[in-house]
């Protein structure tokens, strides 16, 4: 690119030191001339001295390529046969000049378009080379979270095996009354005391339509985390019940016989459905 630049400024100092050039030089002297309406003809005026300095900025506010010195070039010429008729002297030099320069641009544009090419190869390889290090960090960060997480699960494991070494046996009459409880699980309660189950038993089916739960054959760990769960959801459906019968008691005494029927009814579905769910309790 850079050598680009150079060719295209000889190319552009030939244009600009050529004897129908001096027009072109400077900005317009609108207010000198008393060209009144330049501004409302010309929208983006353009001179070769303003060219020229930013062909030369070294703050970043230059050029980025010879497409756009050329473009500005043009625009010199341009605006010129614009503003002025066609028979005018200086709408016939910016003609003049913008052919020759036409030809010298032809000449250098070949290597623009190559360059250009060069650019976009470069650019999509890049791209690639960032997707090819973000995909090779994510994979990176994956794989130590990965590590993270067995770590901790080897952790777990061992506080697991902890508590287990420091659980009292449970009794047969707490497996017993253990057993019983579960009956009286409502079917959300009750699958998420088999998933409880199944965290330390792999081959029990846990979501099978018919399960067989042998208490006796659960470690401790399992046991007592089944009796905290089965403590807490029977609270809440406890504390659920005497909402209903507060609600209740301001209805007459025969809506309150028929409504305890309706519950005890109920009651006695979900304890039947639990049954069938578990199967045998042992």
């Amino acid at each position: 690119m850079q050598e680009l630049m150079r060719q295209f400024a000889t190319i552009f100092r030939q244009i600009s030191q050529h004897k129908w050039a001096w027009p072109f030089l400077d900005p317009v002297d609108v207010e000198g001339l008393g060209l009144h309406d330049y501004y409302e003809v010309i929208d983006k005026p353009m001179d070769f001295s303003t060219i020229k300095n930013k062909m030369e900025a070294k703050d970043g506010s230059g050029y980025k390529n010879v497409r756009e010195i050329y473009a500005d070039v043009r625009l010199v010429f341009k605006n010129a046969m614009r503003y002025n008729d066609e028979k005018n002297d200086v709408h016939v030099m910016a003609k003049t000049l913008l052919e020759k320069f036409e030809e010298k641009w032809l000449q250098l544009l070949p290597k623009v378009a190559e360059e250009e090419k060069r650019k976009v190869e470069e650019e999509v390889e890049f791209q690639f080379d960032m997707q090819h290090a973000q995909e090779a960090a994510y994979a990176n960060m994956a794989r130590d979270i990965s590590n993270e997480i067995s770590e901790a699960d080897m952790n777990l494991k061992g506080l697991r095996e902890m508590v287990i070494q420091r659980c009292r046996k449970m009794s047969t009459e707490e497996k017993r009354k253990l057993g019983i409880a579960l009956t009286r699980l409502s079917p959300e309660d009750l699958t998420k005391a088999l998933e409880i189950v199944a965290e330390n038993n792999p081959n029990f089916q846990a979501t099978a339509q018919e399960v067989d739960l042998d208490i006796d054959a659960q470690n401790e760990y399992t046991l007592w985390r089944l009796k905290v769960f089965v403590k807490d959801a029977l609270a809440i459906k406890s504390r659920s019940a005497v909402a209903i019968d507060s609600v209740d008691n301001d209805n007459i005494d025969d809506n309150k016989k028929n409504n305890s029927k309706g519950r005890r009814e109920i009651c006695d579905a979900v304890v039947k459905s639990a049954i069938k769910r578990t199967k045998k309790v042992v």
